[in-house]
């Protein structure tokens, strides 16, 4: 049901991806292992899922994934591994937009715990990006002078004072301002307000 969601694990160490991907496997997900953040960058991974990465890799660290993967647009949910000496580190990842981070050693609960968590806010990314994407072909549809009735409205003018801004007829206005409602399928003021901001990607639900 949906895009396939995979799990991401990246690791310098082999014996800790392969032991992951066991684990990870077992539980019934799919699993991709990484010998490094270059390596995931690479593969450039398009579907859903998140990215479970030890925090402390030569190279580019955990950090330095996050902020990558951020970068190339690439918006899966982040759970760092660290060590207890680099618990400051995991907070600073956490700041940076990591949705949580495993404290090593830690047990089989606590991964699949983190793992669920990170999927379910994969999921409310893609829905919120699926949204979006909606709104903005809506938008695309409407004439050039349909976006400037639109762009009135949403500032708040009435009619009346659209025609005078935009120098036509009351009815003229009436006519595309029917058009828009009908094009972005919303019944109300507050509809097409929000369908625009969702458009913008400034819906407070939209960010993530």
């Amino acid at each position: 049901m949906g895009m396939p969601e995979t799990i991401h694990v990246v690791d310098d160490d082999a014996a800790v991806c392969d032991s992951l991907r066991t684990l990870l496997e077992a539980a019934g997900f799919t699993v991709r292992t990484h010998a490094s953040g270059t390596a995931l960058l690479a593969a450039a991974p398009d579907t859903g899922g998140c990215v479970l990465t030890d925090v402390r890799m030569p190279g580019i660290d955990g950090l330095e994934l996050q902020r990558r993967l951020h970068e190339c647009g690439i918006s899966l949910p982040v759970v760092v591994m660290t060590g207890q000496a680099d618990v400051p580190i995991a907070v600073r990842a956490m700041k940076a937009g990591a949705i949580d981070f495993l404290e090593k050693p830690f047990d089989d609960e606590q991964l699949l715990g983190a793992v669920h968590r990170a999927l379910e806010q994969s999921r409310q990314i893609r829905q919120s990006q699926s949204v979006a994407t909606e709104a903005t072909e809506r938008l695309a549809s409407l004439t050039p002078r349909e976006h400037e009735v639109l762009r009135l409205l949403v500032s708040g003018l009435a009619t009346k004072a659209i025609a005078k801004t935009l120098r036509a007829s009351p009815r003229t206005i009436e006519v595309h301002r029917a058009r828009v409602f009908e094009k972005l399928h919303a019944r109300s003021l507050p509809e097409l307000v929000r369908l625009v901001l969702t458009a913008d990607g400034k819906d407070g639900k939209s960010s993530g």
